[in-house]
């Protein structure tokens, strides 16, 4: 059962214009602050009317301009999950699940609820009101009303952004078992990199309204489409470009020659490389190897399992101080930094042909 959206909607900076299908794979819409996201669930849910265009739902169509269809949100059969969960504060647990059930006998709402609350670990709490019960509980109990209602499409708007990272991994969890088990459309808005990887098997990367990139996650990821992808996914290394020879290119702003692995067009002005494919490599003999390069350190940060180090590639005859500038960023752990660390310097790295992506203007 596709979801199929086509919504352009003007909005007060620019005008939302989307179109894509989504199948029973979860979609993560991933995109700055301000970029339409959560615009776009609202007017899929029909919280939102769009000026033009056409959402249908298999065979029902939940919204067509053209035809002057637009079903009201209670009618759609879509669920959605809120950034600030949107509990009603004066009902318990288990009425905020069966909100959406009035129409069904009194029995049939009880057996669902508690179906719902054994599958969210929410047993034992149906009687607790939003206010006694911790934020990974209530996000949960949200998703449980969401649910209910045995939606034919789910929309999450960013919702893990109001939970601390204990709780965040635990809703992470939840919310795979729930993809693995719903297997109908779902959209998973945020603007967290490693969320939208971990929880979406395919991606739609917005930017002011617009796709920017559309597809399979490691597609997107391993070959952005563009510059501005390529940021919005986490590359932090880039370099202007230019052509040098079949399989050769010039990355300008760090003074160095690389082979490539991918095919070489006009429109070719920037490559990067994401910190995790620098491979920090032991030189055993004087015989120069293909992308390898010597560098220095400029400086390091740490996070608690992973350092990034800030790395020269322009010899100097001293060691870079502390304020010098830097080509590359790399991250490693902090097993493989402690190893680096024992080497002399400079440095040597190397930058392989098939993690090097190119980029268009």
């Amino acid at each position: 059962m596709p979801l199929e959206v086509q919504i352009e909607k003007r909005l007060p900076e620019f005008t939302l214009d989307v179109t894509f299908t989504c199948g029973d794979e979860p979609l993560s819409v991933l995109g700055p602050s301000g970029a339409g996201k959560t615009m776009l669930l609202r007017c899929i849910a029909g919280l939102e009317r769009a000026r033009r265009g056409r959402v249908a739902l298999g065979n029902r169509v939940l919204f067509d301009s053209s035809k002057s269809v637009q079903l009201p949100a209670r009618d759609r059969r879509v669920g959605m999950l809120f950034q600030h969960f949107a509990l009603f504060p004066n009902k318990t647990v288990g009425e905020n699940v069966a909100f959406g059930l009035q129409k069904l006998p009194r029995h049939e709402q009880q057996q669902r609820v508690t179906a719902l609350l054994g599958r969210t670990r929410l047993i034992g709490l149906e009687n607790r009101y939003p206010r006694q019960i911790s934020g990974g509980e209530q996000q949960r109990a949200a998703l449980a009303r969401a649910l209910a209602i045995e939606p034919e499409a789910l929309l999450f708007d960013e919702p893990l952004s109001a939970l601390d990272t204990h709780l965040r991994s635990q809703m992470e969890t939840q919310l795979q078992e729930t993809f693995a088990a719903y297997r109908r459309p779902a959209l998973l808005v945020t603007h967290n990199i490693e969320e939208a990887y971990k929880l979406g098997e395919r991606m739609l990367v917005l930017s002011r309204g617009r796709v920017a990139a559309f597809g399979g996650k490691d597609e997107i990821f391993r070959r952005p489409p563009s510059l501005e992808v390529a940021r919005l996914t986490g590359c932090k290394n880039f370099s202007r470009a230019r052509m040098i020879s079949m399989g050769v290119v010039e990355a300008v702003d760090w003074g160095c020659h690389l082979r490539v692995a991918h095919e070489l067009a006009a429109s070719v002005t920037h490559l990067g490389i994401r910190a995790h494919e620098i491979d920090f490599v032991e030189m055993n003999s004087g015989a120069p190897q293909e992308n390898v390069f010597r560098c220095r350190l400029v400086r390091s940060s740490e996070t608690p399992f992973r350092v990034t180090l800030y790395l020269s590639l322009r010899q100097s005859g001293g060691a870079a101080s502390e304020n010098s500038s830097f080509d590359l960023q790399a991250e490693v752990t902090k097993e493989k930094f402690r190893l680096i660390q024992e080497r002399p310097m400079p440095w040597h790295i190397r930058l392989w042909p098939e993690s090097i992506f190119l980029l268009p203007d």
